[in-house]
């Protein structure tokens, strides 16, 4: 096996001529930097929550083709429960964001304009309100800095004959899991997913639906009108914002708190939605 490309948080190896073996390290990264700071079973709990939702969602193509240690020849131990084999497909270069909350950037974007990217939700909308209806806000996928917004026409011209299906497809995969979180007491506010082609038909690639890729909000708690606690990855962007990091050099450490009070919100997410210890 060969290593082909090191993401911020993911490890992709050559496998063979067909397969990609996707590894989750225990790196987290905030503001465009990979903390020098790893979560201890971080990648662990992103693999899973993935593999599960790839099965939730069986109905639409994906890349997974398995995870099970025991099933796939030639691994070092230290995969074990961190990986994916999965189809080597083209990725297309854009992140479908599917929102149905007003926060982060899109909150940032609505005081600003009184609109979502362009796109028009009503007035008067506080931080954290639930939009009318889920916002697809595509963004440009960025090899490095910060990914853009981009309008819809300018999807269309990147992503042609399948951006109205995959916008639809993106859109319902994100009100199902919304539909279906609620009920275990968490609000997805808002996603990324990515597709590939394979054989000329778009699927479904990448990670799916977890706290890196995903907003997610305690549902007993959520009162709109301010920032949310979250399961995710927000609670250590909070953390450097409390510190005096310019965002511009190298990360300060993590603190040791820090480290665990964002592995117990990685786990309950995971305890939450759908029973397993992480």
């Amino acid at each position: 096996m060969r290593l082909w490309k090191k993401g911020k948080v993911r490890d992709i190896y050559i496998y063979d001529e067909e397969h990609l073996l996707l590894v989750a390290t225990d790196r987290i990264s905030a503001f465009d930097f990979v903390l020098p700071t790893l979560i201890p079973g971080k990648g662990k709990i992103l693999t899973r929550m993935s593999v599960l939702w790839f099965e939730f969602f069986d109905e639409i193509p994906n890349h997974l083709v398995e995870w099970r240690f025991e099933n796939v020849k030639g691994l070092p131990e230290e995969f074990r429960d961190r990986f994916m084999l999965v189809r080597r497909a083209k990725p297309i270069p854009v992140e479908f964001i599917v929102r149905g909350y007003l926060a982060g950037s899109g909150w940032k974007e609505y005081k600003k304009t009184g609109k979502l990217f362009g796109q028009d939700v009503g007035p008067g909308l506080r931080e954290s309100d639930r939009l009318p209806e889920p916002v697809f806000t595509p963004t440009t996928k960025a090899a490095e800095g910060h990914d853009m917004p981009i309008t819809l026409d300018e999807y269309k011209e990147i992503v042609g004959e399948y951006a109205d299906y995959l916008m639809e497809t993106s859109i319902q995969i994100y009100s199902r899991a919304h539909e279906y979180a609620l009920k275990k007491g968490i609000i997805i506010a808002d996603t990324k997913f990515e597709f590939g082609f394979l054989d000329g038909k778009p699927i479904l690639i990448d990670e799916v639906l977890t706290p890196d890729s995903s907003r997610f909000w305690p549902a007993e708690e959520y009162e709109p009108g301010k920032s949310q606690p979250s399961f995710d990855k927000q609670y250590v962007r909070d953390y450097l914002l409390s510190t005096n990091w310019d965002r511009k050099s190298t990360p300060p450490p993590l603190p040791e708190d820090v480290v665990e009070n964002t592995m117990k919100k990685y786990r309950e997410a995971l305890r939450r939605l759908f029973g397993e210890e992480g």
